[in-house]
């Protein structure tokens, strides 16, 4: 239409002269540079199978002029396993990357033939592992430039990680230690991410043994104005737990999908077992993320703990003992909590092992750390306790209202 226009007045004013209906494009490909990066990444990964994404990392970082090592944590989360041959893995509690991967942060170290900025690597708000990034350009790796296109290129890398591992086993295997139980395989299919978040709530959540995990699941729910968490327990490790409490997660999920009230999620799941796993028992709530009203119906031995500028409120008593469809549903408990607050649930195996006082305590010391870290350190700690087997799964959901 401009060219046209400008024809018009041409013709008027000179005659022949003409505008160009079209140009050349020239190649928009970039050839070095961040765009580079972003390029070969998306261009690699397309139908890559997931072991060849490490080949497609290294190709990414040379347009960055950078040496990318990825680190993924093994499913313990005990260790970071590296996905470059020969390497060694690095130990979660004693190393720098580990520390890197436990608060979620980035660092400079400097001991080594070259200097290397370690970062976590993420997919969303969820710790997959952390990358270690050596400029191979001379470039000082706290030159902010640098921090910023390591943290879009984990966050990236990160999401590819979680997407080629749902239609390949590659990765998955590379952070296998060891022989996954079949129950544990059925129930590590059916959890949510281990880390969850919104502008308001930030969840994590954590369960051991992660190879033999038999009858402990959690979910969780994040929307703008409510945050919908749960975890069940079919008490001692036994054959028909893992069905059990698969059978609980369903139903109360299709119960609150449905838009059911906390005793009609109570009900769904009771109905659903009609007495075939007596002992489950666990925890269903409701956060209004607005204002803070907490509602949370508990059977069993646990029930909600909050903890409140580092320290653990008293602990209410759970309103019934079980799940069932028999009888009405015990009255809904509702707590008013404060911004920063951090609620947490967690199994029997933790209260058994641990004890309510010793859980109590962990909390209060990770009050200020990353949720989905305080959960890892609580089993890790059911784990080093019961060293000799344990009698109950451990799991701790955990989570901290931030209103913005």
């Amino acid at each position: 239409m401009l060219a046209h226009a400008v024809n018009e007045r041409l013709d008027e004013l000179a005659g022949p002269p003409r505008a160009p209906y079209s140009h050349s494009v020239p190649d928009g490909r970039p050839l070095h540079g961040p765009l580079k990066a972003l390029v070969d990444l998306l261009e690699g990964a397309h139908r890559a199978p997931p072991e060849r994404l490490p080949a497609i990392v290294t190709r990414a970082a040379r347009a960055l002029d950078l040496r990318i090592g990825v680190y993924l944590a093994d499913y313990d989360q005990r260790t970071l396993v590296p996905l470059r041959p020969g390497a060694a893995e690095l130990d979660i509690d004693s190393t720098v990357a580990g520390d890197v991967f436990r608060s979620a942060g980035t660092t400079v170290t400097r001991d080594g033939t070259d200097p290397t900025l370690w970062t976590v690597l993420l997919d969303g708000v969820e710790r997959l592992g952390v990358l270690e990034i050596v400029p191979t350009g001379g470039t000082d790796p706290d030159d902010p430039a640098l921090r910023e296109q390591s943290h879009w290129l984990a966050t990236l890398l990160g999401h590819l990680v979680t997407v080629t591992t749902q239609y390949g086993d590659g990765l998955d295997a590379r952070r296998r230690r060891r022989h996954r139980a079949s129950p544990a395989e059925l129930l590590w299919h059916s959890l949510p991410p281990l880390t969850g978040a919104t502008e308001s709530v930030v969840v994590g959540a954590s369960v051991q043994p992660a190879y033999d995990l038999c009858g402990t699941v959690f979910d969780y729910a994040l929307s703008e104005d409510r945050a919908q968490l749960a975890m069940f327990d079919a008490g001692p490790r036994a054959d028909g737990a893992s069905v059990a409490v698969v059978n609980a997660l369903a139903a109360y999920r299709a119960a609150r999908r449905d838009g059911a009230s906390l005793p009609g999620q109570y009900a769904a799941v009771g109905a659903e077992l009609a007495g075939r796993a007596p002992d489950l028992t666990g925890v269903i709530a409701e956060l209004d993320l607005r204002t803070g009203w907490l509602h949370w119906l508990a059977t069993g031995p646990t029930a909600p703990v909050v903890v409140r500028r580092g320290h653990a409120l008293p602990r209410a008593e759970p309103a019934a003992a079980r799940f069932t469809a028999d009888d009405p549903a015990p009255e809904v408990t509702e707590t008013r909590l404060e911004p920063g607050d951090v609620l947490a649930v967690y199994s029997r195996g933790v209260a058994e092992e641990l004890g309510h006082a010793r859980a109590a305590e962990l909390l209060e010391h990770g009050a200020d750390a990353l949720p989905p870290e305080t959960a890892r350190r609580i089993t890790r700690a059911v784990l080093a306790h019961g060293a000799d087997g344990l009698r109950y799964d451990a799991g701790v959901l955990i989570a901290r209202w931030v209103p913005s």
